[in-house]
């Protein structure tokens, strides 16, 4: 993949409306904290993209991946309901690996290509906020040990949710970077 295809396509979208008021402080929350998180990456090779730096399991390019498979989730959510998100409870052995293996860049990913898939998501979410018809839509929370049952979240709550997803996982990344070379986002 060459560094002009993502752009390439970002233009083959067709422009929506300028978005404003409570639907345009969301987005442009959410863009913060992407970038942060697409930041942390800058100048990496695949290679240092899937190096463990601290005492944990994370890595950069696991955590693009990981922010990339949660914001789609939910945006399913939003639009589908608790039957387009997996049934936490019901996961078998080889379903939790797969799920572990989204925190990893594996053999034959490319830190490029989950930024690219991370840029497609984000530009699915923010159309889906813009056209949006009701923040305040509501569906029931999927089954999970970490949900209150019967729980329901609208559209508002789904974003809050992605926004502190994104950016705890920004932080973590920082403390990778940080901890790979001393390259800082901030400071």
């Amino acid at each position: 993949m060459t560094s002009n295809e993502p752009t390439a396509h970002a233009h083959a979208h067709t422009e929506r409306p300028a978005t404003t008021g409570e639907r345009a402080e969301w987005l442009e929350a959410l863009a913060k904290h992407r970038h942060f998180l697409r930041f942390t990456t800058r100048d990496l090779t695949d290679e240092q993209a899937r190096q463990q730096t601290t005492a944990g399991a994370l890595c950069l390019g696991g955590l693009i991946k990981h922010v990339t498979e949660v914001e789609q989730n939910w945006v399913n959510f939003i639009l589908k309901g608790p039957a387009a998100m997996p049934d936490f409870t019901a996961m078998t052995e080889s379903d939790w690996a797969r799920r572990a293996d989204s925190f990893r860049l594996l053999p034959g990913e490319t830190l490029a290509g989950v930024l690219a898939e991370y840029a497609e998501v984000a530009r699915r979410t923010d159309d889906l906020v813009a056209a949006l018809p009701d923040l305040d839509a509501a569906w029931p929370l999927p089954s999970a040990p970490w949900f209150e049952p019967n729980a329901q979240w609208s559209a508002r709550r789904v974003l809050m949710h992605i926004i502190a997803e994104t950016a705890q996982h920004a932080g973590h990344a920082d403390i990778i970077r940080e901890s790979l070379d001393g390259a800082k986002s901030m400071g």
